[in-house]
C-alpha cells in the first residue's frame, strides 16, 4: 500500500497519528466521554481507522485509559492555554472543525506540528473551554 510522503520522509498518516496523540495529551479534563474525544480527533482526521489507531497508540503510550465509554488522562494533561500554545493569524481561512469561513485563524502549536486553523469558538471547543 502506497502512503503519501512529505519531503522529510514522514508519512502523512504518521504525522496525523502523532498530532492526534499529542492532542489527547493536552486534554485538560481528567475524564471525557469518548464521543467528545473523537470530536477533537476529527480535527486531525475523519478516518475511522486512523481515529482507532490514535486511540490505541495513546493508550499504549500511557497518555489515556479507555473505560466505560470514557477517556481518562493518565498524565494529568499538558493543557494548552489560549495565550500560550495558540498562534493567531489574520487572513482568509476555513475552520478545520466546522468549515466556516473565518478571517482570524487560531492554530494549535504542538510538538508534532501545527493544527488549524480554527475559529474562536472552535479553538475553545478543541481545547475543552467551551462550557
Amino acid at each position: 500500500m502506497r502512503r503519501d510522503r512529505s519531503p522529510d520522509g514522514d508519512s502523512t498518516r504518521d504525522r496525523k497519528r502523532e498530532l492526534g496523540i499529542e492532542l489527547l495529551a493536552t486534554l485538560e479534563e481528567e475524564s471525557l466521554p469518548l464521543p467528545e474525544a473523537i470530536d477533537r480527533i476529527e480535527t486531525v482526521t475523519t478516518s475511522p481507522a486512523l481515529t482507532r489507531e490514535i486511540l490505541d497508540a495513546a493508550r499504549k503510550r500511557g497518555v489515556i485509559d479507555r473505560e466505560d465509554g470514557r477517556i481518562r488522562t493518565r498524565r494529568g494533561g499538558t493543557a494548552v492555554s489560549l495565550d500560550r500554545g495558540v498562534t493567531v493569524r489574520e487572513g482568509e481561512f476555513e475552520c478545520r472543525r466546522c468549515g466556516a469561513s473565518i478571517s482570524t485563524g487560531h492554530f494549535l502549536e504542538l510538538d508534532a506540528g501545527e493544527l488549524g486553523p480554527f475559529g474562536s469558538s472552535c479553538i475553545r471547543a478543541v481545547l475543552g473551554r467551551d462550557g
